[in-house]
């Protein structure tokens, strides 16, 4: 097992002076199905939450309410394995490893 040198008193201090990039944020799981109505899925993201949809249907059309106006506030959308990923502006999805 190698040595880890770790400085506890300095990550203290750290915290304590605020300079964390802590995000207060949720994801909240839900059906993309079109049950819920596209504006509560806006404020979701807008109020700084992640949505983690599983699609039920075609996604174009049933995230076409919310998607454009998420987009243009900064906010990401992306479509993985059934999924969709939707995060609030300054939140993004490396999808580097894919």
């Amino acid at each position: 097992m190698s040595d880890f040198d770790l400085d506890l008193r300095a990550m203290e201090e750290h915290i304590e002076d605020g300079d964390t990039d802590v995000v207060d944020a949720d994801v909240v799981l839900d059906v993309l199905d079109g049950t819920t109505p596209d504006e509560e899925r806006i404020e979701t993201v807008s109020d700084g939450s992640v949505l983690l949809l599983d699609v039920d249907g075609d996604v174009n059309e049933l995230a076409s309410g919310f998607a454009r106006e998420v987009s243009e506030a900064g906010g990401n959308l992306v479509h993985f394995r059934g999924f969709l990923v939707v995060t609030p502006p300054g939140v993004s999805v490396d999808n580097s490893r894919l």
